[in-house]
């Protein structure tokens, strides 16, 4: 998609183009549905003139008649365009959701890390919310008033031509006001929606601490936190409804003063003889500048509304022009994967980071080995497990996966043959067949089976009132984590992988699940080249190698024994953890 943030008219001109035949049919529909609005006061006009010069009667019938037909119409032609509509703005919004949603699979882990859950989640939802709502009303309130603008206009050219530069006069007015609220609404709109979307990384920050706050009695810390960004935000909804509702007065009052003025002008130009204008002529003047007046002032009113969608296209712009990508495109796909992983003098630094995260990294790992990383908080372990999933690309030296540098490799394709078991797994809210199967549709019973059976996690599923068709519920919530991590490491069987990374899998374990889950990573981890994070030092005593990493430098690597007889980091830290 042609999607330019930084000019938001035009992006929604251009999101419009695919449906312009569908466009142009629901304006025609508006347009025939709509004419009452305009047609009503000439008709009135009519039978009144009908009155009080004594015309004829049969003209009474004739214009009951023809209002009769336009009253009707309306009934189809509205379903009509309401159908048309309805079908150009919930598609451009499916559209723009699953676009968002396709970026959002191709932006990096660094940008998701920086931009987090919840304000990805407020783009995704409201701001595409507020996109349908903006092209909803301009359709109804704009092309209403434009359409009224214009019959008006027409007739009142026809009628009583002298009328028409008073007319014209509400135009400039118009344009006026929308330009100064525009401009003064805009910055208050891009406020607000910075405050909310603020708001929405609080709640789901609160959300996710509720066990803390808790545990530890500080609700009314939670609260008070809570409360400085809620009031932000009241403070800037407040300054941008003052704006709206100042310049909502001064189009009010601009408005009814001409309409004042046009009905003594019309009054006066029937009693003096100005013009030819008629009793009717009056009743149609002021009602046709009446209309009018309430058609502009609508108009007037949808500038907060387009500002605020505007605003929003300028949000979602920040995801799909972002450039943050992982690129992929046009590189060698991998078929078959053995598992030998090489570090050449790699090196990491993150933006605005003062030192590198890793630096001079030489390490050949062999396909089937394992190796496990461990050193102090802060020394690259994390880091690494990030470069060897591809999620980062080395700042300096590089990373070969069978001999390829993986910066020529579509990493899309290498990770079908990677598995990743967290520390926190992770499932959603369905069944466990679905969390197990996860993306690999068509697995046999026999297949998920003896995953769960090789995960030792058959037991309880079996045990379970729905078997594997029970629902998790949200993140695995209706299981323990002994249970979530089994599952996890399920999934990671089922993919059959080539290349494991296990991220501190047991650390938030009882002693009895951690058992069970160690048994079934010894079994995950047999004939696949395997790195393992831990801080506890000794589920990594069958590693055949352990990487110790100090300050982003490799310090030590050997076996476990190896690496307690050399007296060095390892021991110490196997020391402390042996007190």
């Amino acid at each position: 998609m042609d999607f330019d943030g930084r000019r938001p008219v035009r992006t929604t001109f251009r999101l419009l183009a695919p449906g312009k035949w569908r466009l142009a049919a629901a304006t025609l529909a508006f347009a025939v549905k709509d004419s009452p609005i305009w047609l009503l006061p000439l008709l009135t006009a009519n039978i009144i003139d009908v009155v009080v010069q004594h015309r004829p009667v049969a003209q009474l019938w004739l214009n009951a008649a023809v209002l009769a037909v336009i009253l009707l119409q309306n009934i189809p032609m509205h379903m009509l365009w309401v159908r048309q509509m309805s079908l150009i703005v919930r598609h451009l919004g499916t559209d723009l959701r699953s676009d968002l949603a396709g970026r959002l699979q191709q932006l990096s882990i660094a940008f998701h890390t920086k931009a987090g859950a919840s304000l990805l989640q407020t783009k995704l939802v409201r701001d595409v919310e507020n996109v349908e709502m903006m092209l909803q009303q301009v359709a109804a309130s704009g092309t209403s008033a434009i359409l009224t603008l214009l019959g008006a206009l027409t007739l009142t050219a026809l009628r009583v031509p002298q009328f028409v530069p008073l007319f014209l006069l509400v135009v400039p007015c118009t344009a006026g006001l929308v330009a100064m609220v525009r401009r003064r609404s805009g910055a208050r709109n891009e406020e607000f929606r910075r405050r909310v979307e603020e708001l929405s990384a609080r709640v789901d920050e609160m959300a996710h601490l509720m066990p803390i706050t808790r545990a530890h009695a500080l609700e009314q810390e939670a609260v008070h936190r809570m409360r400085g960004t809620v009031e932000e935000v009241r403070a800037a909804g407040l300054r941008l409804d003052m704006v709206n509702g100042r310049f909502g007065a001064m189009s009010w009052v601009t408005y009814q003063l001409l309409g004042a003025a046009c009905l003594v002008a019309a009054g006066w130009a029937a009693w003096s003889g100005f013009a030819p204008v008629s009793a009717g002529d009056v009743v149609l003047l002021s009602t046709y500048f009446a209309v009018l007046t309430s058609s502009v002032i609508g108009l007037f009113g949808l500038a907060p509304i387009i500002t605020k969608g505007l605003e929003s296209i300028r949000s979602i712009g920040e995801v799909l022009s972002a450039p943050d990508l992982e690129l992929n495109e046009g590189k060698q796909r991998v078929a078959t994967v053995r598992g030998a992983i090489a570090l050449e003098g790699v090196g990491y630094r993150y933006p605005d980071s003062p030192a590198p995260a890793l630096a001079g990294i030489d390490l050949t790992v062999a396909e089937g080995e394992t190796v496990a990383f461990v050193g102090p908080s802060g020394s690259g372990k994390s880091t690494m497990l990030n470069l060897l999933i591809g999620f980062i690309r080395p700042s300096e030296g590089r990373v070969l996966l069978d001999g390829e540098d993986m910066e020529r490799i579509d990493l899309r394709s290498y990770r079908k043959f990677v598995s990743v078991v967290p520390q926190e797994p992770v499932l959603f809210d369905g069944t466990i067949w679905d969390n197990v199967t996860y993306g690999l549709a068509g697995q046999t019973e026999e297949t998920v089976t003896r995953a769960l059976r090789d995960a030792n996690a058959l037991e309880f599923v079996e045990d379970l009132p729905h078997g594997w068709d029970t629902v998790v519920g949200e993140r695995g919530a209706l299981l323990s984590g002994g249970q979530r991590q089994r599952l996890a490491i399920a999934r990671a069987l089922v993919r059959d992988p080539r290349v494991l990374l296990l991220d501190e899998a047991t650390s938030a374990l009882d002693s009895e699940s951690e058992a069970l889950v160690q048994e079934a990573l010894t079994r995950l981890m047999r004939g696949r080249t395997t790195f393992v994070v831990a801080h506890r030092l000794a589920t990594i005593r069958g590693a055949d190698r352990i990487a110790v990493l100090a300050g982003g430098r490799l310090a030590e690597l050997g076996t476990h024994e190896q690496l307690l007889a050399a007296g060095g980091l390892f021991a110490r830290l196997h020391g402390l953890q042996s007190v």
